[in-house]
């Protein structure tokens, strides 16, 4: 067969849009609707079968899989309704919207769970609870992309904790590392700040700590030592890592202050005062301040902790340990 007139045509249809046109008869031939995942079971078994056999006879390989996982919304759906305060079956939930990819969808199945919020103001309640919330405010940042909505998300899971009775560290650090990464240092400064004010946690310290030494602000840590050690004077560790900053520094005369005010804390109140003496006793040495180092351990060994009776043994146990490093490092010395 000769086609004699090869003038293109004033409309170009393609193959596929013939496709597609005969895709949407069907539909309205058929009238098939998508089932609601809210409706009964027993109104809806029938309708998610023509459904899904709708989906295989005429979607691709998206739309099949979209019509499969409605089966599990049916299932997720009865159990969120049955016990909304069931927060493994909303994790479930979100994984299965997450997996099919519709934003709209997940963030509205995020904002069904987190307003769930548990009926007592006790942490073991909260402590899965509170994952949503990092899960949600996770979504907006990587997968969704909307920042001013991951940086809301935070701010209502904070305003929503009782921080006078409990807090988690996780949640203020996750929303002071996302304000780093949008470079926003004065709101991550803010943001711990706020969690130093109002619920101090000694990892909040120190990864407030962390971060203004990495940014080279020397003073800032000095002053956040400060109020750490206000907030928590018995703490060995903080007293040994602030000696250890200003020994960093070449600031040796501060290092030996900071020392000197640790080991006049009341021995009750220090939780671990052997390693305290240690790290004051190997600084002088390797400042070469052997004859500091000598009156050090004779205090050590002439210091007289002041424990309840049934705590004695522990208070001797810590002298004989000291006695026993000190004739090793004699010995050692000579």
């Amino acid at each position: 067969m000769t086609v004699k007139n090869k003038t293109p045509a004033p409309i170009q249809i393609t193959a596929e849009q013939i496709i597609g046109e005969a895709r949407q008869l069907r539909l309205q031939k058929h009238k098939i609707a998508v089932p609601n995942p809210r409706l009964q079971k027993r109104d809806d078994e029938d309708l998610y079968r023509r459904y899904l056999a709708f989906q295989k006879q005429f979607g691709d390989k998206n739309a099949i899989d979209y019509a499969i996982s409605w089966r599990k919304r049916f299932e997720y759906e009865d159990q969120v309704k049955k016990n909304p305060f069931n927060y493994d079956s909303w994790f479930d939930y979100t994984r299965l919207e997450e997996s099919v990819g519709n934003t709209e969808r997940i963030r509205e199945i995020y904002k069904r769970a987190v307003v769930n919020v548990p009926p007592a103001e006790e942490k073991r309640y909260w402590q899965r609870y509170i994952y949503l919330w990092i899960n949600y405010a996770l979504f907006e940042e990587i997968d969704a992309g909307d920042i001013e909505r991951t940086r809301n998300v935070y701010k209502e899971c904070l305003n929503l904790i009782p921080h006078h009775k409990f807090t988690f560290s996780k949640i203020w650090l996750l929303a002071a590392q996302f304000e780093i990464r949008q470079s926003n240092l004065k709101g991550a400064r803010r943001i711990l700040g706020n969690a130093i004010g109002k619920a101090p946690k000694d990892k909040i310290f120190k990864k407030y700590i962390e971060m203004e030494l990495q940014l080279g602000n020397v003073d800032r840590c000095r002053r956040l030592y400060e109020k750490y050690l206000e907030w928590s004077p018995q703490n060995c560790y903080a007293w040994i890592e602030y000696a250890e900053l200003e020994r960093s520094l070449s600031e040796t005369w501060r290092a030996r202050a900071i020392f000197d005010l640790a080991i006049g804390q009341p021995a009750l109140d220090l939780d671990m005062p052997e390693l305290l003496w240690k790290a004051y006793i190997d600084f002088e040495v390797a400042e070469c301040e052997f004859e500091k180092a000598r009156v050090l351990h004779r205090r050590l060994l002439e210091f007289n902790y002041i424990f309840p009776e049934e705590t004695q043994r522990s208070n001797l146990k810590i002298l004989e340990a000291a006695y026993r490093w000190k004739k090793q490092k004699l010995s050692s010395e000579f």
